[in-house]
């Protein structure tokens, strides 16, 4: 047999063996990688959703599609807490395009009747001590309790109510224009999005 030919046949079953490796070790890390994507929504729902809710969120959900949530008009999964049936509140992902260095991601929720209950900022490439207080400071409590009426959404710099930091107003004016965003639909949009289960089902 020409040695170009055992060559070739070499690299077949080294190819073979590699992608049988790859395909058994995609198999056994697949349900430990979903389980802890599911645990870090979780976690990130606990912290933004009033507290007492008795469904799983993660399974209780809707999607809704809109450039007020994602500018490139990717669906966008809500998340909603019930306690005994009754909707304590739906947390969901917006995307802010404008932040200092891209896209913010943060996790908001609102109760029924349009009060945010809390906001976190899942994902961001901030300046690390500017732009990145979004995260490691208390600014995002200052969402708390807010109602599209009762504070003036924008930064003081721009007449607003919401604290700006040192040398970065780029970014807390991109994080508070996306939340007020993620209220106006949800205003808009509360009664399909706590819509019943079944109710969905039967569409």
């Amino acid at each position: 047999m020409p040695d170009f030919i055992k060559m070739g046949l070499a690299l077949m079953v080294v190819g073979l063996v590699a992608t049988s490796v790859l395909a058994v070790t995609e198999s056994v890390t697949r349900e430990p990688i979903a389980e802890a994507k599911r645990q870090e929504i979780l976690r990130a729902l606990t912290q933004v959703l009033p507290q007492g809710f008795d469904n799983a969120p993660d399974s209780d959900t809707v999607l809704f599609t809109d450039a007020r949530l994602n500018r490139k008009l990717k669906p966008v999964t809500f998340y909603r807490g019930r306690k005994g049936g009754a909707n304590l509140g739906v947390a969901y992902v917006v995307i802010a395009p404008d932040g200092y260095s891209g896209n913010i991601e943060i996790m908001m929720a609102v109760t029924p009747g349009g009060t945010v209950s809390g906001i976190q900022v899942v994902a961001h490439a901030e300046t690390p001590g500017l732009g990145d207080k979004i995260v490691i400071t208390d600014w995002p409590k200052s969402f708390q309790g807010k109602t599209i009426d009762n504070i003036k959404w924008g930064v003081k710099k721009d007449g607003g109510d919401f604290d700006q930091f040192a040398g970065a107003t780029i970014t807390p004016r991109a994080v508070v224009k996306a939340v007020k965003k993620g209220l106006e639909f949800f205003l808009e949009n509360e009664a399909k999005i706590f819509q019943p289960a079944s109710t969905e089902a039967a569409k």
